[in-house]
């Protein structure tokens, strides 16, 4: 089944799991090593509303920017686009953004290869992406990334996971996370955190997900 191609402003759901039984990230410069290349990778194309790293799969919930703030953003990169008019001559707004991803999963198995001494592919040939046009799963997906080492059993309390968003929402550190939109979202942060409380892993993202 083909997914569908990336659109600006769009919200989307994107997860991916290593290949076979082998983990993504086996500690904790590794996962911090792929949020720096995420920054230089994502961060420009993408408004990042959550995520959460797991040993062997990641989730994030982001938003593509507009045309014109990736245009603007491949103009100031190199020289050689300065002059660039329009995204199609590069493939258009969803190839963009796929190399991006594709961008940011070999740069991170570049490194994570050469410290394990290993070699071949470490993500899954396909990253999975649905998009959020639902208001509903917009308000469960939040709850549902960050309370993933829960229902993974990697923790019995989602704030004890030091590899997901959530602690950015409890912190007023700078951030390059947008905390503003999904905090008014659920009203203010009090309310962000209770619903992370009361709803737990909804059970539709979960049979929907199996990730």
């Amino acid at each position: 089944m083909l997914q569908s191609t990336f659109q600006s402003e769009s919200v989307y759901h994107i997860y991916t799991h290593a290949n076979g039984s082998e983990n993504l990230f086996n500690c904790d410069s590794n996962y911090k090593y792929f949020l720096s290349k995420y920054s230089e990778h994502i961060y420009p194309i993408a408004e990042t509303y959550a995520y959460c790293l797991m040993p062997n799969h990641f989730h994030l919930m982001v938003q593509m920017r507009t045309e014109k703030e990736v245009l603007d953003y491949l103009r100031g990169k190199s020289v050689e686009l300065s002059s660039l008019q329009g995204l199609e001559s590069l493939g258009g707004f969803s190839m963009i953004v796929s190399r991006s991803f594709s961008n940011l999963f070999n740069g991170y198995t570049q490194a994570y290869n050469k410290m394990y001494n290993r070699k071949g592919s470490l993500f899954s040939p396909n990253f999975k992406r649905k998009e959020v046009t639902d208001e509903s799963y917009m308000t469960q997906l939040i709850s549902y990334i960050h309370n993933n080492p829960v229902h993974h059993g990697f923790t019995d309390r989602l704030a004890d996971w030091p590899y997901s968003s959530f602690h950015t929402y409890l912190s007023a550190k700078p951030t390059k996370l947008n905390r503003r939109y999904m905090t008014e979202w659920f009203g203010n942060k009090e309310g962000l955190i209770r619903f992370h409380k009361q709803e737990c892993l909804p059970r539709k993202l979960r049979l929907e997900d199996k990730i």
